[in-house]
C-alpha cells in the first residue's frame, strides 16, 4: 500500500491568502490535488493541515481522506514531513511507500503519482523523484527504508534534501509542467489565463 500525504500546512506569505483555498478548475488548488490522488488505486490519503486549519478543513471531506493537523508548522516544511509520516504510519503501520505531494503544482495528476509508482517498482530504487526545469522534486516517492531520515528532518529541510543524499538510489520520472507552482498572484493571474 502506498500512502499520499499532501502538505497544506503554509501560511502563503507572499500570496496574501491560503493558496490551497484559490478556485481552480471548478474547485480549488487543494481539492484538485485530493481529486487527482483519489483516481490512484490502493492508496491512503492524508491531508496535513497548519495555517488557516480551520478554514481549509470545513472544505475537506473527511470520510474520504484523514486530515492531519500540524501544530508546529510555522517551523517550516519539515514539520509537515514529519508530521504527516507519522500520522500515516500509526493509522497504516504496514505502509511500504509514501508519497509527498503539495497542493500548489496545479498540473499535477494521477498519472503522475501512477507513474511515480510503476517505476519504484520497475527499478526497486528507494526514491522516485519528479523531474522538471533540471530538478527533482515533487510529487515523490519514498520507500519505507527512508521512513527514519524523512522523521529526522528539522526546519526549512525538504525532501531534497534526502533526494540529493541518495541520488544513486533515486529514479525519475517526468513531470512536464511540475516547475509550474503557485507562490504569488501573479502565477495565479497567469494560471486562470491558461485555462
Amino acid at each position: 500500500m502506498t500512502g499520499i500525504i499532501i502538505l497544506a500546512a503554509g501560511n502563503s506569505s507572499r500570496l496574501g491568502q491560503p493558496k490551497q483555498l484559490l478556485g481552480y478548475k471548478d474547485s480549488t488548488l487543494l481539492k484538485n490535488t485530493i481529486a487527482e490522488a483519489f483516481l490512484v488505486p490502493d492508496v491512503v490519503i492524508i491531508v496535513v493541515t497548519g495555517s488557516n486549519n480551520q478554514l481549509i478543513e470545513e472544505e475537506l471531506d473527511p470520510s474520504r481522506i484523514k486530515i492531519c493537523f500540524n501544530p508546529d508548522w510555522e517551523s517550516g516544511m519539515s514539520s509537515s514531513i514529519v508530521n504527516g509520516l507519522s500520522a500515516l504510519l500509526c493509522l497504516y503501520p504496514d505502509c511500504e511507500n509514501c508519497i509527498f505531494a503539495v497542493c500548489d503544482q496545479p498540473y499535477v495528476s494521477s498519472l503522475v503519482f501512477e507513474n511515480l509508482i510503476q517505476e519504484h517498482s520497475k527499478t526497486g530504487k528507494g526514491i522516485t523523484a519528479s523531474a522538471y526545469s533540471g530538478t527533482l522534486g515533487t510529487p515523490v516517492l519514498f520507500n519505507k527504508k527512508y521512513f527514519s531520515e524523512l522523521a529526522a528532518l528539522q526546519g526549512q529541510e525538504g525532501a531534497k534534501k534526502i533526494i540529493n543524499r541518495f541520488l544513486e538510489d533515486t529514479a525519475s520520472i517526468s513531470f512536464e509542467k511540475g516547475n509550474i507552482d503557485i507562490d504569488t498572484e501573479e502565477d495565479y493571474n497567469k494560471l486562470i489565463s491558461e485555462l
